[in-house]
């Protein structure tokens, strides 16, 4: 390894860059590095080219961007095949590649059927150096730089984060006092319906602090866009792409969504540039004002942001106008390099082009291989390294008029590399599907450019309530406590503690189920949810003694044993389609809200039960989850049905902690799996339409970690069997999870029902 000395001025940016939320300049916190772009500040006295072989591997494979930080290398990656997949989070020392510590974290209940993991980055805060990562199954994992775990929030199971086939996560973004992040959520009541939303926490907590829909509603795939941070208009702000194929603009601070532009017909991946007052955005597939797949499209950014006013909720459109210029390639994930006035960006045909920032205007191409999927380039004093999905590490020179290949190096055969490289201290650390491989850039000393300093604006008079945790869920014979903050009208926090508040319940005048949660409020400002309340979620307003007000929402649920007949439902919405009543689902539970309703059996008059909706064929697969994710050691039972013939019927099932017990109408099998390409086991059994039968399960975890899933499923008109009808066992069984419902209804043809629902505890 080569000696690289740091500038002696490093050490003294490292408390200023801090407080600003950019890292030191020679650490690498975020996939797209300290200028948000994917451009490196270091600059070396007579640099040579890679060695052919790296200084060190670590045998770890990723689809991703590691990070660095104080000489610790930090990646997102995966090991094993099908069943023994697992993925991994895992520190090494950046100078020698040892492995200081890695913690697994197991897929579960996603439908992510290709190996396609680790598609994104994990994100370490500059002040307190603790790592943020989304896992694919959702979870939202904290650690301190040791390794110690911080927090933990299964966002599937508390928030409704949907998965999809593809695995593509992304990176969490820090922001002052907040971690943000955006994916696909169907959580309860209004945020019920699926949509591209983005989540404010706290980072050191965990706690929630706001959450907003800067798109429309429904998407039509998912985004792992990564948002890209500026102070405009006396504001912080975000700008991505979402699921529903938009290039959006949010408040850091308080989520408020200002504006929106269509871009796509599909979900858009890449992350976004800032260019001398505009923004440029790629993607890969149909536009919406022509039937041409793929652009590059830079708009001129608006001067002043203004948030709908109640009771709108969507943000401004752009006008068409708002475009400055456009270019006709595409890329499906590979984010674009600003250096300058030049943009350089990789194709999905692996084609690296040079574009004029200003003009959009084609400088030169250069055809690096056949295909190139999520990668992006990065630049590096002078050069653009470009992992590619053939395995090869291309090493280009850019000129004014051309580019030229100075480098390739091939890491392996059958191996991808799908994931942006990194540079730290005059290392090059690349990831593939086989390996992790670290490439010293030789020289002779580093200097490193000064980040640049974030402006932020100061608070002024105070307008609102922000209440931590913004959202809640409390068991009956609990209570929860809250932060009262004030700020102004742009999000800045103003005073820390508010005092005196008055809670009271809260109605949101557009709220289509005018519902109130069923607690209080007592003299020390906690939430108190009775022993004896009801299963119920609603909204309280705090109003403070000067007028400001905020709210919270949240949902008491009641503590097991569970129970559910549907039968106190009453059924006085239409179904306009089908021209039935219904009752929307129990408002409390997560995913449920337009996958679900309560309704009668087609010729069983008076007999209520839960059902799959037809509304849209994107939910015809549908996952509700009852209560908190802590809940262990409890047995599942329900009556369930699915409608159909014998060559055509559905799929309906119950989860119990974490693991998904399913009737296969078509396939004729009682099924236990996880995520399906990890664990999948069957039996056979006969389902025969419209006939109801009785499904009941239960998970044991020994001392050792192992356990069985249990279940056994019989004809309702018969008497229950002794014997279960599936064990499955399992090596390291999921300890906790939230209890839940499936079903799949294939292209929405045949419906499925449940009925009779407990949870009890064992």
């Amino acid at each position: 390894m080569h000696h690289r000395p740091r500038p002696s001025y490093g050490r003294l940016l490292a408390a200023t860059l801090a407080l600003t939320g950019i890292s030191q300049a020679n650490d690498w916190t975020n996939w797209r590095g300290p200028l948000q772009n994917g451009v490196s500040l270091e600059h070396y006295t007579k640099a040579g080219k890679l060695a052919d072989k790296p200084a060190w591997t670590a045998p770890i494979r990723s689809r991703g961007t590691p990070v660095v930080v104080d000489g610790k290398v930090i990646l997102w990656g995966y090991k094993g095949e099908t069943s023994d997949l697992i993925e991994l989070l895992t520190c090494l020392d950046a100078k020698t590649g040892k492995i200081l510590w890695q913690h697994e974290i197991p897929d579960y209940l996603s439908d992510s059927i290709y190996n396609r993991y680790s598609i994104g980055a994990p994100t370490v805060d500059p002040e307190t150096k603790r790592i943020y990562l989304t896992s694919n199954a959702g979870n939202f994992l904290c650690y301190e730089l040791d390794g110690t775990k911080v927090f933990e929030i299964p966002l599937m199971e508390d928030f409704g984060r949907m998965t999809f086939p593809n695995s593509r996560v992304g990176s969490p973004v820090i922001e002052g006092e907040f971690v943000i992040i955006h994916f696909i959520f169907s959580n309860w009541g209004a945020d019920g319906p699926a949509a591209d939303r983005v989540y404010g926490f706290d980072k050191k907590t965990g706690e929630l602090a706001w959450w907003t829909l800067p798109g429309v509603s429904p998407p039509v795939d998912s985004s792992f866009s990564t948002p890209v941070l500026e102070t405009r208009d006396g504001k912080r702000v975000a700008y991505f792409t979402t699921g529903c194929g938009h290039i959006v603009c949010v408040n850091t601070h308080n989520g408020k969504p200002y504006w929106k532009m269509p871009i796509c017909k599909n979900g858009v991946n890449p992350s976004v540039v800032l260019h001398k007052g505009n923004l440029i955005a790629i993607h890969g597939d149909e536009n919406v004002d022509n039937s041409e797949k793929g652009r590059m499209v830079c708009i001129k950014l608006p001067e002043k942001l203004t948030a709908p006013v109640p009771p709108a909720l969507e943000a401004t459109t752009l006008e068409p106008s708002a475009e400055v210029w456009r270019n006709p390639i595409g890329a499906t994930s590979s984010s674009p390099v600003l250096v300058g006035d030049v943009i350089y960006q990789l194709t999905d045909g692996a084609e690296l082009y040079a574009i004029d920032a200003n003009t959009g205007t084609d400088l030169w191409k250069l055809k690096l291989s056949n295909a190139n999927l999520h990668s992006s380039p990065l630049y590096v004093d002078g050069l653009l390294y470009c992992p590619l999905l053939d395995g090869k590490l291309v090493v280009v020179k850019p000129g004014e008029k051309s580019g030229e290949v100075v480098q390739e190096i091939k890491l392996g055969e059958n191996i991808q590399c799908l994931g942006a490289p990194t540079v730290c201290d005059g290392t090059l650390y690349v990831t593939t599907t086989e390996a992790f491989y670290a490439f010293p850039i030789p020289n002779k000393g580093i200097k490193t450019d000064a980040a640049p300093k974030v402006e932020m604006p100061k608070a002024g008079k105070a307008v609102a309530l922000q209440i931590i945790p913004a959202e809640t869920v409390i068991m009956t014979g609990h209570k929860q406590s809250f932060r009262v903050r004030s700020v102004d009208a742009n999000g800045f926090l103003v005073n820390p503690d508010v005092k005196g508040v008055k809670w009271e319940s809260f109605i949101p005048p557009t709220a289509k189920v005018k519902a109130t949660m069923d607690g209080k409020f007592n003299d020390a400002g906690e939430l108190v949810v009775a022993p004896d309340a009801k299963s119920s979620a609603g909204a309280f307003k705090a109003t403070a003694p000067d007028g400001t007000f905020g709210t919270i929402r949240g949902r008491a649920l009641r503590n097991l044993p569970l129970v559910e007949n549907f039968d106190g439902y009453e059924l006085k919405d239409e179904q306009p389609t089908e021209k039935i009543m219904f009752a929307y689902p129990p408002l409390p539970w997560i995913g449920a809200r337009f996958k679900f309703d309560v309704r009668e059996v087609v010729g069983a008059p008076g007999n209520k039960v839960f059902a799959k909706t037809f509304d849209r064929l994107l939910f015809q697969r549908g996952t509700v989850f009852l209560a908190p994710s802590n809940l262990t050691n409890y047995t599942m039972q329900a009556d369930v049905m699915t409608d159909g013939s014998a060559r055509s019927k559905s799929d309906i099932g119950l989860i119990n902690q974490r693991y998904l017990i399913c009737v296969r109408g078509n396939a004729g099998k009682l099924e236990v799996s996880s995520n399906p390409e990890r664990l999948k086991q069957e039996v056979p059994f006969k389902v025969v339409a419209n006939t109801w039968y009785t499904l009941k399960t239960k998970v044991d975890v020994a001392k050792d970690g192992s356990g069985v899933i249990m279940a056994k499923i019989w004809d309702k008109a018969q008497p229950e069997p002794a014997a279960w009808t599936i064990e499955v066992k399992v090596p390291r069984a999921h300890k906790n999870g939230s209890p839940g419902i499936f079903a799949l209804t294939p292209m929405n043809q045949k419906r499925v029902y449940l009925d009779n629902l407990s949870v009890t505890p064992n």
